[in-house]
């Protein structure tokens, strides 16, 4: 039994010396993001490729092969510690399948992509961006034949983000998404619309600022364990539980730029700060998969930031804030307003129900470019022809289309379906908290938030990747992952803000 428990620690050892790379790559990428000058870009590339692939080398070596064959099925282990090789030895499996080399070359890539990435928004040019794209799409199919696949390359990507997800078993749900969430769309859009208007007036950035902060203070934030800061685009980055990164950004003609993206990424950071920090390293102080973290950035953005109960509470404090601009506004018509339905541009400030829809173009097109039947010059045309097709509008500019999102030059493709199962997730998750928490509504109003993000930290946090994402679904809810609850969500929420008389 000792030297079970000797080799567990040496399996831990060098389970938590990659981490300390990969950790630190990411601080890296999070500073290349925020505040690094555009002339470090070059530099930084090399920097996190090469922790990058010290930390892969670490992670495929023979010696680390070695010590999870003789853990894995022997006795001796608790059950933490079985969990723990088990999935070890899965992640192994799939890193063993990519060369030493093409990691460097991946990160490197993706850092390079990144530059021309900002490079084209400034410009309002995709081409700026294209070249890169092309280079990392190729990657990406060559990453996607290393893994193998049996019947799509893009099932290869998923399984990186989405443990067992497949094609096969995705586009029945983004159909049933065309089916179902269209006749609503279109029953919305026969009724007299909302008006948001007011979310366009003038709003200093600082004092935007300012309320985002005490929101996720609210939530249970904690800043003695992260930060909040400006970047291109919103996005959470995690070093360990006690030291979580979110980004946002601002606009003063558009309050619910800051507001919403603030609240999501805030969800996304209180899952890291739940994680097991005795667990560092180690998959069980890692998140379930991208679509359980997702259900808790879209439950805290959606389910409570977009919910009456909560504007109960905060309304009178933001108009405090801004009392020029919304005194003349009801909380019923904020309420409203932030709930408008109407097709949009961008994904990260489109509705509840148009949002996924927004997933679904990036899904199609994703597919297309991996098994070939989409070249990437032809990019920009087929998105801005879905866009047209689906939700109804065409992009004016490349800012405000193709070049919207950062994941591809992250190389992130298979990410964008998780949104939508997270959103699924987050109603089913919400819909068992109201059952449990009987005044958790009331308690909202009266702004305790820290009732829900204890009953997630029991759910979810502090499960670590202990169940894949039905499993647990299954263990908090009692079945898995269910459209039909985020259908009868949605349609009692969107019955009510259209049928009492918009305004």
């Amino acid at each position: 039994m000792k030297d079970r428990q000797k080799s567990y620690e040496q399996y831990q050892s060098i389970s938590q010396k990659a981490a300390d790379l990969n950790y630190a790559a990411a601080v890296l990428g999070w500073d290349q993001e925020t505040y690094m000058p555009p002339k470090g870009f070059e530099a930084r590339g090399r920097q996190i490729a090469t922790l990058s692939t010290q930390a892969h080398a670490l992670l495929t070596s023979d010696t680390y092969k070695q010590l999870l064959l003789e853990l894995a099925g022997s006795e001796g282990l608790d059950e933490a510690q079985v969990t723990n090789v088990q999935l070890s030895l899965e992640d192994f499996e799939k890193a063993a399948m990519l060369p030493e080399a093409f990691v460097e070359e991946l990160a490197q890539a993706g850092s390079t992509a990144f530059q021309a990435w900002i490079a084209a928004r400034r410009a309002n040019d995709y081409q700026l961006f294209a070249p890169h794209l092309a280079h990392m799409i190729t990657l990406k199919k060559k990453q996607a034949a290393y893994y193998s696949f049996e019947v799509h390359p893009y099932d290869a990507l998923l399984d990186e983000y989405e443990k067992g997800a497949t094609v096969a078993q995705l586009d029945p749900l983004f159909e049933s998404i065309r089916q179902e969430l269209s006749p609503l769309l279109q029953a919305i859009a026969t009724k007299t619309q909302v008006q948001d208007e007011f979310f366009y007036r003038q709003f200093d950035k600082d004092k935007q600022w300012q309320f985002s902060l005490e929101v996720l203070r609210k939530m249970g934030f904690d800043f003695e364990a992260g930060r909040q800061d400006y970047s291109e685009h919103p996005f959470t980055t995690s070093f360990a539980p006690g030291d979580v990164r979110i980004t946002t950004r601002v606009q003063e003609q558009n309050l619910a730029a800051l507001l919403w993206s603030s609240i999501h990424e805030g969800g996304h950071a209180l899952y890291e700060q739940g994680l097991p920090e005795s667990e560092y390293g180690l998959p069980l102080g890692a998140a379930a998969s991208l679509s359980i973290h997702e259900s808790q950035s879209r439950l805290w953005e959606n389910c409570v930031g977009r919910g009456l109960p909560f504007w109960a509470h905060f309304y009178p404090r933001l108009q405090l804030q801004f009392p020029d601009q919304l005194n003349d506004i009801s909380l019923q018509q904020f309420y409203r307003g932030m709930n408008k339905v109407e097709p949009s541009l961008i994904r990260t400030e489109a509705d509840e129900l148009s949002y996924h829809f927004h997933v679904m173009i990036r899904y199609e097109l994703e597919k297309a470019l991996l098994d070939g039947s989409l070249n990437p010059e032809d990019l920009r045309d087929a998105w801005n022809a879905k866009y047209e097709l689906l939700l109804g509008i065409r992009p004016p500019n490349d800012v405000q289309g193709i070049l919207q999102d950062v994941h591809w030059c992250h190389g992130s493709f298979g990410y964008f379906p998780t949104y939508t199962l997270g959103s699924f997730y987050a109603a089913q998750f919400w819909q068992q908290a109201v059952q449990e928490l009987p005044d958790l509504n009331k308690k909202i109003s009266a702004g305790e938030l820290i009732f829900l993000k204890d009953w997630l930290r029991e759910k979810v946090h502090v499960q670590g990747r202990r169940y894949r994402s039905e499993a647990l679904c299954k263990k908090i809810t009692g079945r898995g992952l269910d459209f039909n609850a985020f259908l009868h969500y949605a349609k009692q929420k969107y019955a009510v803000i259209y049928e009492e008389g918009a305004q």
